[in-house]
């Protein structure tokens, strides 16, 4: 499986995500410092959010194969920059978060996303499990064996 490092600004579910990924049960936990799990990274709002924190992301990013531009459904702003992925030499994909939100508008932050460069976008709801498999499946590598194929479940 490719290695994801999951970047964005504190809230918008880089945590809950990657419990999701994991199959974790969802509960609530303050990133602090960058997390490196066996294929995910899983790091602090605030080095996406401080220039000089900033600095550390991109050192991390080459320890991955792609990198997860996350954006809330709900956010009021993009914290990325127009075409900003072309700075990094990885794959890198956007992914929409808390897109079962009330007041979530998840078309407006994938435009952002796409703005920001990312082809490829995910929508997703760590809590509903919705596009949870459709990430699994765009980081499967050849030969990899996913829990859906071995439980006969189909991807949602």
């Amino acid at each position: 499986m490719k290695k994801i490092i999951l970047m964005g600004r504190s809230g918008c579910g880089k945590t809950t995500l990657t419990q999701a990924l994991k199959g974790e049960k969802i509960t609530y936990h303050k990133t602090q410092y960058v997390n490196n799990f066996d294929v995910i990274i899983d790091t602090p709002g605030e080095y996406a959010e401080n220039k000089f924190l900033g600095r550390a992301l991109a050192l991390f990013s080459y320890e991955a194969d792609v990198v997860g531009l996350l954006l809330s459904a709900v956010e009021p702003y993009s914290l990325y920059p127009p075409n900003v992925t072309p700075c990094v030499n990885r794959e890198v994909i956007g992914i929409v978060t808390q897109i079962d939100r009330p007041n979530a508008n998840p078309w407006q932050a994938e435009q952002w996303l796409r703005l920001a460069g990312c082809k490829t976008i995910f929508h997703v709801s760590a809590y509903t499990g919705e596009g949870i498999w459709k990430i699994l499946n765009h980081l499967r590598e050849d030969g990899d064996v996913m829990p859906w194929e071995e439980t006969g479940q189909s991807i949602k």
